[in-house]
């Protein structure tokens, strides 16, 4: 490699470092991005996108079962986890190799290898071809996170699963326990679910989902029963006992432990920052339980030394760890960056409905001490909903009662993981009831749900 010297470093390539590596070359920087293993990141190979990928099949699968109910036949439905599976890796390598073009295109020099900081502007990195020392004014640490590992419920690939083993099962779950009910956790349980794994999930919180506002959990939780998942809420894996073919999980409900088989089990209990081995500690950055401290605009405290995305902490999502990775590259160009107000950072969850949301809960409003309006509106008094033949859902918005100011905005059902930009964008503009009311929705489409629900709140909905 002839040149050693940059403008800008970027160590890691998932949805912060490669974003931030592009920008940066947009905005005119000489870049390097540095990956130990696949570009992209877990976001592309094990993330985000082979997930929807699988959970795109589980409901056309779902859709099949139900033809009979739009006047078509479909018989002898069956499928093929094998093909499902490859489907998903396929589409995982795609958007992968793009980002490989990206880099070409946009002239980042990208190196396969283990990066750790060496000193002020300095990063040794280790390929397979030996070690270099490169240096750089600026560098961004975008190592992303794993899968937190609790004691006695290590995965062990044969039938204890994370996410990396549940997106290349081994085998078909037939008795499942998903440990966890954050998006990970609940979007694996309805993918297997929908296949015909007989599903367990069991949630510490006292909720499902409990990020969310307590009545789209409540929603959520009712519609995952009838599907004939088992919940099981304020509830705790204790330990595991495996077998060549089971495990017998020690679960404690109630102030009791009760034991129950399983064919297979997936951990989603958490993540942790990958902030080992990188020499951050040394360069004195201050790392609070596995996550790199940082001002609001993803400054560590050290000069030319920047931290994005998971290993920044919470919101843990892509959409966040990209927007930062574009503050950052801004800032170091000397550009006017606008810092990510995480209450403005919208969540999907793609299990079955959909949940999406953004801003606060009803509870957290309340908390704040804000006087708060809430409107809600269900899939049943929609048009297109039924056409659909999707007509369980709701949408819940919350605005401050004093200025009209749009709070949060919570839905539950098909597409939302969709519509909530609209609510999104509003925010971002900072809009208020009266906006939202006077603008016109489109017919027939989900969207008018929205107008309804934000109708609702001022009493004012018509189709209700």
């Amino acid at each position: 490699m002839a040149d050693k010297s940059f403008d800008l470093i970027v160590i890691g390539s998932g949805p912060g470092g490669y974003v931030a590596a592009i920008r940066g070359a947009q905005l005119g920087m000489n870049v390097c991005c540095i990956e130990r293993e696949h570009l992209g990141g877990i976001c592309l190979n094990w993330g985000c996108i082979p997930t929807k990928a699988m959970l795109r099949s589980s409901e056309v699968f779902h859709l099949m079962h139900r033809a009979k109910e739009f006047g078509l036949k479909a018989e002898g439905i069956d499928y093929d986890l094998d093909a499902v599976v490859d489907r998903s890796r396929k589409v995982a390598a795609q958007l992968s190799g793009g980002i490989g073009h990206l880099f070409k295109k946009n002239k980042v020099t990208a190196i396969m290898g283990e990066a750790k900081l060496d000193g002020k502007g300095k990063v040794r990195v280790k390929t397979d071809k030996g070690t270099e020392e490169l240096t750089a004014k600026n560098i961004i640490v975008a190592t992303g996170a794993r899968a937190r590992e609790l004691p006695g419920l290590e995965a062990d690939g044969e039938r204890v699963w994370t996410y990396k083993h549940a997106l290349k099962p081994p085998h078909m779950p037939k008795k499942l326990l998903v440990i966890g009910s954050g998006a990970i956790g609940i979007e694996f349980a309805s993918f297997y679910n929908t296949l015909g794994a007989e599903t367990t999930v069991v949630e510490v919180m006292d909720r499902v989902l409990p990020v969310e506002d307590a009545e789209i959990s409540a929603f959520a939780k009712k519609a995952f029963e009838k599907q004939g998942m088992k919940i099981m809420q304020k509830a705790m894996v204790k330990k595991l006992d495996r077998a060549k073919d089971k495990v017998t999980a020690h679960i404690e409900v109630g102030g009791k432990v009760e034991t129950h088989e399983f064919d297979t089990v997936i951990s989603a209990v958490g993540i942790v920052g990958n902030v080992e081995g990188l020499g951050l500690e040394e360069a004195g950055v201050k790392i609070d339980r596995t996550h790199v401290v940082t001002d609001e605009y993803c400054r560590t405290g050290v000069d030319g030394l920047y931290a994005i995305g998971d290993i920044a902490g919470a919101p843990w999502l892509a959409h966040k760890a990209s927007h930062e990775g574009i503050m950052v590259a801004d800032l170091i160009a000397g550009k006017h960056a606008h810092p990510v107000k995480p209450e403005s950072i919208a969540g999907c969850t793609y299990c079955h409905p959909q949940v999406a949301s953004v801003g606060y809960t009803e509870a957290k409003a309340k908390e704040l001490g804000y006087e708060i309006k809430v409107g809600r509106f269900p899939f049943i008094g929609n048009g297109k909903a039924i056409a659909l033949g999707e007509s369980s859902g709701m949408i819940k918005t919350i605005f401050d009662a004093k200025t009209g100011e749009l709070l949060g905005a919570h839905m539950i059902g098909a597409e939302v993981t969709e519509l909530i930009q609209g609510y999104v964008v509003g925010r971002q503009l900072e809009t208020t009831e009266e906006d939202l009311i006077n603008t016109v929705f489109p017919h027939p489409t989900l969207s008018e749900m929205m107008h309804e629900s934000v109708l609702d709140a001022y009493g004012r909905a018509i189709h209700m």
